[in-house]
């Protein structure tokens, strides 16, 4: 990521940016093509493609939180420019080669000034239904059935969340409205499923406030998370970490935070809940943690159990479901995908997840993958939705 972000693609894609800018500016009023006000938006555009680099290179500080938040909604407001101004510009070659339009209508200056706002109306469209959604969490419910004996439980009514990525842009406002999502389910059980910070404990401004919010989540039998590859402490740049051959642990004060909020950690642990079914949490793939070198897989898990109960397992990412299914666990739980977060690449999740986002059955094992409630690298959501997923589980 920091290649690609000092890399000749993004320094010309941003050149570009600004030149066309510039040129739509002076083609709507002569008075824009002044130096004065050349170099004023040269520096300004100057800043907001430089923010995400600044907001990881300054020491913490206020400003170098202001420069992280301005870097969140950039990365939105740039994807959205480089899909609209790519469209524009083949639709212009096309016309160009097939001649279906006089060259002088296309290279008018009129013309240009008028697709050009018509980029910035879609652009602006796009960005503003990114940044309302991103604030607003919903509701999403699943039915299923486990055909095994729930002991002293006839249905067992879950809450799932997962992806909070507690920092710069998610905060007390967005949790308020996660708990009071959970509390109207009246779960017996909540379960989140890991991502909860966004690598940089210190990114949250009000973690006592936090604290407080969560700990009035209420359940039957408690609350139980695992971590994700994002509750980690090291650096992070536009919602990506990089590789390296040091261990990754989470910051001590991620596990004092969860303790203090009345959220069980479990990596690498099962419970047997009420003696009626098996809650498994699993630690997280690409960052074990937690003195995790190695995994248990699915049927080591399922070796220690007595599979005549239920067994619902959690982690982080949706991988390795046939070997899950041939295990014999019967429902698993997870989120990391976001459901892809913004248009298009809600559609490219597809291609890379067997469960991106939702409800799979795979033979005797079912799959729920939630989208997450929370954000990585751009403030917005196109095409998708935060969400705090009911699932009402049946048993035999």
């Amino acid at each position: 990521m920091i290649a690609l972000f000092l890399s000749p693609f993004y320094i010309i894609g941003n050149i570009y940016i600004c030149v066309r800018a510039l040129q739509w500016f002076s083609a709507c009023s002569e008075q824009t093509s002044r130096l004065g006000f050349r170099l004023f938006f040269i520096v300004l555009y100057s800043l907001l493609a430089l923010s995400i680099g600044l907001a990881f290179i300054l020491p913490r500080s206020n400003i170098q939180r202001i420069f992280a938040c301005i870097g969140s909604y950039w990365l939105g407001i740039l994807l959205y420019t480089i899909l609209v101004l790519g469209v524009a510009e083949c639709l212009r070659l096309f016309l160009h080669f097939t001649r279906f339009v006089p060259e002088e209508f296309l290279a008018s200056r009129k013309t240009f000034a008028a697709v050009g706002f018509a980029c910035i109306i879609v652009i602006a469209f796009f960005c503003i239904w990114g940044v309302i959604s991103a604030v607003r969490v919903h509701s999403t419910s699943y039915d299923i059935t486990i055909d095994k004996d729930g002991g002293k439980l006839d249905e067992l009514n879950i809450a799932l969340a997962a992806d909070l990525h507690l920092g710069y842009t998610v905060g007390p406002k967005m949790m308020r409205q996660m708990v009071e999502k959970i509390n109207t389910q009246n779960p017996d059980i909540v379960l989140i499923a890991g991502d909860i910070f966004d690598n940089d404990y210190d990114a949250m401004r009000k973690p006592e406030e936090l604290i407080q919010i969560l700990s009035q989540i209420h359940s039957k039998y408690g609350i139980y998370a695992v971590y994700g590859n994002h509750d980690t402490d090291e650096k992070i740049l536009a919602g990506f970490t990089f590789p390296s051959k040091k261990k990754k642990a989470s910051d001590p004060r991620m596990d004092d935070f969860l303790n203090r909020a009345g959220i069980q950690l479990i990596t690498e642990e099962t419970l047997l809940i009420d003696n009626s079914f098996y809650l498994v949490g699993r630690a997280d793939e690409e960052r074990p943690g937690r003195g995790v070198d190695v995994r248990k897989t699915p049927q080591e898990i399922m070796d220690e159990l007595d599979s005549s109960k239920p067994v619902i397992v959690m982690e982080h990412e949706p991988k390795f479901l046939q070997e899950i299914d041939d295990a014999g666990i019967d429902l698993h739980l997870c989120g990391h995908t976001h459901d892809g977060q913004t248009f298009p690449t809600n559609f490219l999740c597809r291609l890379i997840w067997e469960n991106p986002a939702g409800y799979l059955r795979k033979d005797h094992m079912q799959s729920i993958v939630t989208s997450g409630v929370g954000l990585f690298g751009p403030n917005m959501r196109v095409g998708t939705k935060s969400e705090v997923v009911n699932i009402k589980v049946h048993f035999r």
